[in-house]
């Protein structure tokens, strides 16, 4: 890392620091700690990954603050959805209180959170929804939004005449599908921009970087490349990179983990879409507790998402959402 590049993450953190110090909060109107803990189990994606952190983080602030025995519980892999249908199964035995799930693949993941509504266990959705209409609540980014975000950027970069390519994460995760979806509804405005390949890399790393070392040869005159989620944008910014394309090949990813965030600084990705993980594991966990308590709680939760780059990152609300964990 350079002088400056050090120089500068130093004042990232220690501004991130003020910005969460600021921000921390009390216990929502109306809604009192439990006198008894009740057990809530929230289920995500995969057990690794900064994003996974910091909801997960941000779940275990809200069980403590409500008195609530938070159990954190995922697959090795994100495209493991039997062994996540599994989890939650098991936490239907467990007589779980409440459950926090985010859903792997939207039609799989329907059954077993109509049988946990069955037994009378309110389930929230969160990050990733899931095809039951037995879900209490949902908490997450408007995952629609967020593609068309991508979009405007990338043809920004890419201009009005360009072909440019996907990396996406999990087919039939709800998320990934709407993230394509606004990403591919935005270019369509465009009759010269063509998406020449469009990938799952099963949110792997690796994958991610074979698919995108394919894409590159078979489509040479890429002008641009969107990744839907961290795993993604990590596997495909780093074989950019490594490929010898950086700065070429626009890049527009999702997340701010910190190999992300040294590529964006580096040039090599030129904007980030980022989502408020740290909120969405709070507020899962403060709606739990309203159902369990029989407080009416809204349909969705919009935790909303912003494209962050070299000119805006240094605000203090997107450090707040870059370095939500800052000690």
């Amino acid at each position: 890392m350079t002088r400056t590049r050090a120089v500068r993450m130093r004042v990232y953190f220690m501004l991130a620091w003020t910005v969460l110090l600021a921000s921390c909060g009390g216990a929502a109107p109306n809604l009192h700690v439990l006198e008894k803990p009740k057990n809530v189990d929230m289920i995500v994606k995969m057990n690794h990954g900064d994003f996974w952190k910091t909801v997960k983080m941000g779940a275990e602030v809200a069980a403590k603050e409500y008195n609530v025995n938070l159990t954190f519980k995922a697959p090795q892999n994100e495209s493991d959805i039997d062994e996540q249908i599994r989890l939650v199964d098991e936490s239907i035995k467990n007589n779980a209180d409440a459950i926090i799930l985010s859903a792997s693949d939207y039609m799989r993941l329907a059954q077993v959170t109509d049988r946990a509504a069955y037994y009378k266990i309110p389930v929230i959705s969160m990050d990733s929804e899931v095809a039951s209409a037995r879900i209490t609540t949902f908490v997450g980014t408007n995952n629609y939004e967020a593609g068309q975000k991508a979009a405007e950027r990338l043809i920004k970069l890419t201009g009005p005449e360009s072909r440019i390519g996907v990396m996406n994460f999990v087919r039939g995760a709800k998320n990934a599908d709407e993230r394509e979806e606004g990403f591919m509804d935005y270019v369509a405005r465009f009759p010269g921009v063509e998406v020449v390949d469009i990938e799952y890399c099963e949110s792997d790393e690796q994958i991610a970087r074979q698919l995108t070392r394919k894409m590159m040869k078979e489509h040479p005159d890429i002008s641009g490349i969107v990744a839907l989620n961290e795993v993604a944008s990590i596997g495909t910014a780093e074989e950019i990179q490594e490929l010898g394309f950086g700065g070429k090949v626009k890049i527009i990813t999702f997340d701010s983990p910190a190999k992300v965030m040294e590529l964006l600084q580096e040039g090599i990705v030129q904007g980030t879409v980022i989502q408020n993980p740290f909120n969405n594991g709070y507020l899962a966990v403060q709606y739990a507790v309203q159902v369990m308590e029989g407080i009416e709680v809204k349909e969705r939760e919009d935790t909303k998402s912003r494209l962050i780059d070299l000119d805006n990152m240094l605000r203090p609300d997107n450090q707040k959402l870059l370095f939500p964990f800052v000690k």
